[in-house]
């Protein structure tokens, strides 16, 4: 029977389409974790389910392991996706795991679940060549592509009150360019939000006296922000840079003077900035600004992620060798791209994000194809013989 099993969750597709039709959107579950419960729980795994809630929707999470003795594996991903859309537009219904012409069509399927599909399957594939040599684990959230408050970072927090050790890492993020595994994601850049409100005073546009303009003081503050160079990046990471993303007033009348002018802007920062540093600066940069024109504003701050770097050595060495060994490719280490999990993980223990391409996630038709599917299978194979290796360092 337990051969059986194995040969069965050897083969990524199966499972990659009983999740997939898990209607798993943010925050809901939708049974997703209890498939992946289900399919760990035949190979042997001791699974526990974690459910936390912050004061909105409870988020399913599971944690589960393959064995007690050190080093422990750790694969992260998360079932949750994004909404659909409009699902007219889409060529097979987003939920049903179509396959046509050799690619598997529906959310998740680049992003993530055909990642947790090809982790499994790579485990029942070489669980009898590693034995008792570690363990595996899996670190599953329903909380990525939301808040993350009761996802990820809840579940690392548990393992540390658990005294339970993640020796390494590996995030099933779709990082790949063109093909799975061509791209090895070692640091992520940080994020930093700030919601600005520049207040004036309303008034009649034939009486500007009798008012204050909010706005040319809200552009005057967005000049001072967009003109500063923040940095030019660093040997691991490209230039921190600042988006303008919305500047609202809301004002459908012509001949009135707004009360208030607002913007939000984001930063995507390396190593060379912190987001206090920035926070400060950004402060100062209104002030100067407004105070001149005598304008009161308020700013918060949404910290999103702060950045990470994964350095390069053993471990990285040896993602290097199992994914070129995999492949016949040698991957490229890169730290571009948004936040992922992993911002979590790295204060636990070194970690990398592998993956399948990302070029349809979050788009209608997501999409992959089932080469790529069977390719990242066999990295993460490769990846388990190479880290449990008897001659492992």
């Amino acid at each position: 029977m337990e051969t059986q099993v194995r040969a069965r969750l050897a083969d990524p597709l199966p499972l990659a389409q009983d999740l997939i039709r898990c209607r798993s959107v943010t925050p809901h579950d939708a049974g997703a974790i209890a498939v992946l419960e289900t399919a760990l729980k035949a190979l042997g795994f001791a699974c526990t389910r974690l459910a936390f809630d912050s004061g909105g929707p409870k988020i399913e999470n599971l944690y589960a392991r393959l064995g007690t003795a050190a080093p422990n594996f750790c694969f992260a991903g998360h079932t949750d996706v994004v909404p659909p859309g409009d699902t007219a537009t889409w060529r097979f219904d987003p939920f049903a795991a179509t396959v046509d012409s050799g690619t598997l069509f529906g959310r998740g399927a680049a992003d993530m679940k055909s990642a947790i599909a090809a982790f499994i399957a790579a485990v029942a594939r070489t669980a009898d060549r590693h034995a008792n040599r570690g363990s595996i684990s899996l670190l599953i959230t329903g909380d990525e592509e939301g808040p993350a408050v009761d996802g990820t970072t809840r579940v690392i927090d548990w393992l540390k009150e658990k005294g339970e050790r993640l020796d390494h890492c590996i995030v099933g993020e779709p990082t790949a360019e063109h093909a799975a595994g061509d791209t090895v994601k070692i640091g992520r850049r940080g994020s930093l939000t700030g919601y600005l409100r520049v207040k004036g005073t309303q008034g009649h546009v034939g009486y500007p006296d009798r008012a204050k303009n909010p706005i040319p003081g809200l552009v005057a503050v967005l000049q001072r922000l967009t003109a500063r160079k923040l940095d030019t990046g660093t040997e691991h990471f490209q230039a921190s840079n600042l988006e303008v993303t919305t500047v609202d007033v809301g004002n459908p009348a012509t001949n009135v003077i707004p009360a208030e002018a607002r913007a939000t802007f984001n930063i995507r920062f390396n190593t060379e900035q912190n987001a206090q540093a920035l926070e400060d600066w950004i402060n100062g940069e209104c002030n100067a600004a407004l105070s001149t024109l005598k304008l009161q504003h308020d700013i918060k701050f949404n910290r999103g992620a702060h950045p990470f770097l994964t350095k390069q050595g053993a471990f990285t060495a040896l993602l290097d060798e199992a994914i070129t060994k995999a492949t016949g490719d040698r991957p490229n280490f890169s730290t571009t791209g948004g936040t992922s999990d992993a911002r979590f993980i790295h204060h636990h223990c070194p970690v990398a994000e592998i993956g399948l391409a990302g070029t349809t996630m979050h788009k209608t038709d997501e999409r992959v194809s089932l080469a790529d599917l069977e390719r990242l299978t066999k990295v993460y194979e490769a990846i388990l013989d190479a880290y449990f290796a008897k001659d492992r360092t």
